[in-house]
């Protein structure tokens, strides 16, 4: 069966599950449909990673799934008394290939539920055939707009932020740091600019100016133009988002063209996680904000840490968090019911009103299903990450445009 034909077999099986009423009940708020199967409590989980697992975003990828597999392992390799099994699929951050990706995960592997991905465009094309399928679905990282907007369902959740969460307190951040003008700089994607919508809508009602808006082709790391163009301009700060491999690349070469230290650098958080270390003293002074810092000095956050490196030989981030804590959520809505995934509407309704404890600091989740959660201000300095406070306290997503908020 190729993977044409997977897609083509969704009409098929959504007859066998009651029709059009099937599919107008998932889109509906309030309501909703049972998984594909009506699985019970005694077979194993199988956990379907759509996730990039080479690329830029490779090392997110794994990070995710790797922090998520040790959340399992932490309570005996079973969640609710079901063993698990793990299907991973690269998603290799190719929105053109989400759709056949995530039909495979569900119709050809028979996964019962999905995690990942990273990329926005891929989670928006897998968000609809998972809508669609009636498949819970747990968003790891991408952080798309819609997916917790016009796109909600009851089956899909977010263990991670919205784009506009990420970016929105930073504007405010900038006006108190006596910022007027700013130019922004991103990849030219669904992520890129929602990231740089977030930051907008709190810095120009201040009374911030952007100079310029840059974006760049993804995945593309050449910078060195766009750097010379905003030597010139000479803007009071710069504004970005970028994440992997590529962030790496913006830190060095900002560094290298001699800004840093003259034209203050801002960003969403994912601009030196996971790579500040790496980039080392041309990381310095950076100021972002994120759900999460490396340097939450708490209790859960120090033991994650440490048996995330002991595990994965290597340190842990914002994107191991999204993963560990897709585990809980799986974890909190299985043991609602037993281990039981026929009862998805439980699962469902159990997420939905828990209070989740992670590495990041409590959170719970919107009536879109997005994390309400801390964002906290990070600088770094001397090359480590410091937390200069909370820039915004149990910040919600607007939900725009979803029926379940």
């Amino acid at each position: 069966m190729n993977d044409k034909t997977l897609l083509n077999v969704k009409s098929t099986r959504r007859q066998v599950l009651g029709g059009a009423a099937v599919a107008a009940g998932v889109a509906a708020a309030g309501t909703f449909v049972p998984t594909r199967f009506a699985i019970g409590a005694q077979a194993n989980v199988k956990i379907g990673f759509l996730l990039p697992y080479s690329g830029t975003y490779a090392a997110l990828g794994h990070n995710i799934t790797d922090a998520f597999k040790m959340r399992v392992a932490e309570l005996g390799n079973k969640l609710a008394g079901r063993g698990v099994e793990y299907v991973m699929l690269d998603s290799e951050a190719a929105p053109p290939k989400a759709k056949d990706n995530t039909a495979r995960l569900i119709l050809k592997d028979k996964c019962d539920v999905l995690v990942g991905p990273v990329h926005s465009g891929v989670a928006m094309a897998m968000a609809q055939v998972a809508r669609d399928e009636g498949t819970l679905t747990i968003v790891a990282n991408a952080g798309a707009d819609n997916i917790t907007r016009e796109m909600c369902a009851p089956n899909i959740f977010r263990s991670s932020f919205s784009n506009w969460q990420s970016t929105y307190p930073c504007g405010s951040v900038m006006l108190k740091d006596g910022i007027k003008d700013a130019v922004t700089i991103t990849w030219n994607y669904p992520a890129g600019k929602q990231m740089m919508q977030g930051f907008k809508d709190s810095f120009l009602p201040g009374g911030g100016k952007i100079v310029k808006e840059i974006l760049i082709d993804f995945p593309s790391v050449e910078f060195q133009a766009h750097l010379t163009e905003i030597a010139a301009l000479k803007p009071g700060a710069v504004f970005t988002f970028f994440a992997g491999g590529g962030a790496l690349k913006f830190i060095n070469d900002y560094a290298a063209a001699g800004l840093q230290g003259k034209i203050p650098l801002y960003g969403a958080g994912f601009l030196t996680d996971g790579v500040y270390q790496k980039a080392g003293a041309a990381a310095n002074g950076i100021k972002t904000t994120l759900h999460y810092s490396d340097a939450l000095d708490t209790p859960k956050n120090r033991a994650f840490r440490q048996n995330f490196e002991s595990n994965a030989k290597r340190p842990a981030d914002v994107y191991a968090v999204q993963g560990y804590d897709a585990a809980e959520m799986l974890r909190v809505g299985l043991e609602a019911t037993k281990g039981d995934l026929g009862a998805q509407d439980k699962v469902v309704a159990a997420i939905e009103k828990a209070t989740i404890e992670s590495p990041r600091g409590n959170f719970t989740i919107s009536k879109a299903h997005n994390p309400v959660q801390d964002i906290y201000l990070r600088e770094i300095v001397n090359g480590e990450e410091k937390v200069l406070g909370v820039a915004h306290k149990a910040l919600a997503d607007p939900a725009t445009g979803c029926k379940m908020a």
